[in-house]
């Protein structure tokens, strides 16, 4: 086998290693706080553990892991002051961008708002076992940037996005540790499409405020419910 053959197994197998750890990670198979065993992984996956710390190491990258000298890799802790602050910078940051693309859009703008609701709407939310669509996962992503391209400023646009893909674990921790699941997120992004193109901006940032504040409100609750240093998603037993 050639180096350039090897190599590009090697990437395979990194990227297939990354995309399961990090559907555990999103879907609370892995809880807040617990120790990665880099030799549990390399026998798991069949792989060296140059291919695990390098799949983890662009988990640690995206802020859903946390490395330490001599120690190893860890789930992010779930920090009730962490949630607090990220929300409350989200809500600022999107509030302006959101404000700025209804003073801004245009008709391109306004079509990428239709077209990724289309694609939002048409998409369950959950698979067959529960978890969260990654299809509906990645719509959800797409349809709050479109929101936003209007606003004509990619650095503000950048900001808001890396906040949201930051708060993206804590997301998934909210729907696998609260029971929030009758919650009606398809009226609410119809509510947040039909007002930013009405250009009404104050009531499209009053719904976007609650939309985003209402996950990790509950999630908070739970956390100050259960205590923070000892959580762990519920059991297909607690769950039924």
């Amino acid at each position: 086998m050639s180096y350039a053959t090897r190599m590009a197994a090697s990437v395979t197998r990194t990227e297939q290693v990354y995309e399961v750890i990090r559907s555990e990670l999103l879907n609370g198979v892995l809880h807040p706080g617990q120790k990665l065993r880099m030799v549990e992984f390399t026998e798991r996956f069949g792989v060296s553990q140059s291919v695990i710390r390098e799949a983890l190491t662009r988990l640690t990258e995206q802020d859903l892991l946390v490395a330490a000298p001599q120690r190893g890799f860890r789930v992010r802790d779930l920090s009730i002051e962490d949630i607090a602050e990220l929300t409350e910078t989200r809500i600022q940051i999107e509030s302006l961008a959101l404000r700025l693309a209804v003073e801004r859009g245009d008709l391109q703008w306004e079509t990428e708002i239709l077209a990724a609701h289309h694609r939002l709407e048409r998409t369950p939310v959950t698979r067959d076992d529960g978890t969260v669509s990654e299809d509906w996962s990645c719509h959800h992503r797409d349809f709050h940037q479109a929101l936003l391209t209007g606003c004509g400023n990619r650095r503000l646009e950048s900001v808001a996005n890396s906040l949201r893909d930051s708060a993206e674990l804590y997301r998934r921790w909210y729907w696998v540790l609260t029971d929030d699941h009758q919650r009606d997120l398809a009226r609410e992004h119809r509510q947040l499409k039909e007002l930013a193109l009405a250009r009404d901006a104050d009531q499209a940032i009053e719904v976007l405020t609650e939309h985003i504040d209402r996950a990790p409100s509950l999630l908070i609750a739970y956390a100050r419910e259960h205590g923070v240093d000892d959580l762990a998603p519920p059991t297909s037993h607690d769950r039924a």
